[in-house]
């Protein structure tokens, strides 16, 4: 019995449908299973004799019509079991279509949210205060920023703020690469010890985050 050569020589992939299609025939093929034993019941059943208790045919039933019910009963078995293996494989491969669309879509997303977001280094200080008209106003800091480079110190090898302070020092009127954690994102700028109107050669005040 020919079930879905048709449909999947024109498909290289199950579909849903196919799956309707297939469970359709398997109801029709219980109809006609049920039909015929609706038959047999008026007659000798699926396992009744044919012959009489003489050996010979018996002549109150229609033997024809029963043999052929039988045969026919044992035919769509066989189909039965066929469309239902057919089926299972069919949902299985439906499942496994599915689960691995999933599971390539979850893959693409992270792999997106990772190209999106770049891992940064734990913060080591946090900018407080920005005096206005001050270097480190004039080079972009803000309150709230969080340090992760400033010149030399980084959070590998910052230990306290005494580090920062002498890294200043030494670096007056010389730029000074620093690096910030702000609104999640990672920003630098380049910032410039020097002699301003305000105290001290920076005009902000960096507080160290305790881990």
């Amino acid at each position: 019995m020919k079930m879905t050569e048709e449909n999947s020589a024109g498909k290289s992939e199950i579909s849903m449908e196919d799956v309707k299609n297939l469970v359709k025939k398997k109801d029709d093929i219980e109809e006609q299973i049920k039909a015929y034993y609706d038959v047999l019941e008026d007659g000798v059943g699926v396992e009744g004799p044919l012959v009489d208790e003489e050996g010979f045919p018996r002549a109150d039933v229609n033997l024809y019509q029963i043999r052929a019910a039988r045969h026919d009963i044992s035919c769509l078995q066989n189909d039965h079991k066929a469309i239902m293996v057919e089926i299972e494989d069919a949902l299985h491969k439906l499942h496994a279509r599915e689960k691995a669309k999933r599971e390539q879509d979850e893959a693409e997303a992270q792999g997106e949210a990772m190209e999106h977001q770049v891992t940064l280094p734990p913060p080591f200080a946090r900018v407080d205060a920005v005096t206005q008209g001050s270097p480190a106003c004039g080079a972009g800091l803000r309150v709230g920023d969080e340090v992760i480079e400033f010149g030399s110190v980084n959070t590998g090898n910052f230990q306290n703020l005494q580090n920062i302070a002498s890294v200043v020092q030494h670096s007056e009127g010389k730029p000074l690469r620093v690096a910030v954690i702000r609104d999640g994102q990672k920003a630098q700028m380049s910032l410039t010890p020097q002699r301003w109107s305000g105290r001290g050669l920076l005009g902000c005040n960096i507080v160290p985050i305790h881990r």
